[in-house]
């Protein structure tokens, strides 16, 4: 036991010193982030300007910055390249070395990217949300919605990871995942919330994406995050349902997985 948490412990410090090795490159994303905000926020300021009321549809345009600044900030955070990795290591053939680690292949990629999550999460959706309490003067309550928020995010996390192992597996068919990658970028995108608030969604498909588990990886915390309105009982069951997506998404990955390895093909071998 104590052998195999060393083993964990390491792979996770590789992934957080891998991350910090790239600053630039993190300075790259956060400096891109910035633009996309700014976009955003005359984007949505016009949307409310022509609009009659300054509620729509039970958001205010701060509440509806709030979300977006978050959500934003939670897709950069959360943001793996786990369906890169396979991709690559299949098309290298360094995937037959991968395989042959003690320990599992998912929980390889797992551990590594909780690295350079952990690394997110401190030097960027930390600060964040410190500098949003700090502009909307309190845009969201610091009380228990800031545990059941964690709870989320790190479930999000794992769901996220699930999702883009379960794409990445793909490449053992196609050899290529590109295409199919940038597919699933802008369905997640969509469907989570992460790009338009699930509010503002027409009726029957917020429906349609209550029952998808997108919206669990990113609109989920959030709510759980600034809406004051949920009682305990509906954030334990908002977390529930984060979890039951987790043990399915994360159940058909391992399945798919192990269907899968039995095809990989390495330079025709």
């Amino acid at each position: 036991m104590r052998m195999k948490l060393r083993k964990y412990t390491a792979l996770l410090r590789v992934g957080i010193l891998e991350e910090m090795q790239y600053r630039l490159g993190a300075a790259v994303k956060l400096f891109g982030n910035i633009i996309y905000l700014i976009i955003i926020y005359f984007l949505w300021k016009a949307i409310f300007d022509s609009s009659p009321t300054d509620v729509v549809n039970n958001m205010t345009f701060t509440d509806t910055m709030i979300y977006l600044v978050l959500a934003s900030t939670l897709f950069s955070t959360m943001e793996m390249f786990v369906t890169w990795w396979i991709g690559r290591s299949v098309q290298t053939g360094d995937i037959i070395l991968e395989l042959l680690l003690p320990i599992g292949y998912s929980s390889l990629n797992l551990l590594q990217s909780s690295g350079n999550t952990i690394v997110a999460v401190v030097v960027n959706l930390i600060p964040t949300m410190a500098i949003v309490y700090l502009i909307t003067g309190g845009g969201f309550a610091l009380s228990v919605n800031l545990i059941f928020f964690a709870m989320a995010v790190v479930l999000g996390i794992v769901l996220n990871y699930y999702i883009n192992f379960f794409v990445g597996t793909i490449c053992f068919y196609t050899e290529s995942i590109w295409g199919i990658n940038i597919m699933k970028e802008v369905i997640v995108l969509l469907l989570s919330g992460a790009s338009i608030p699930i509010a503002f969604f027409p009726e029957t498909l917020q429906r349609v994406v209550h029952y998808l588990p997108f919206q669990a990886i990113y609109n989920t915390p959030i709510m759980l995050l600034i809406d004051n309105s949920l009682s305990i009982q509906e954030r334990f069951s908002m977390l529930g349902i984060q979890v039951f997506w987790l043990i399915v998404v994360g159940s058909i990955s391992h399945v798919f997985f192990r269907i899968s390895i039995r095809r990989v093909t390495v330079n025709g071998g």
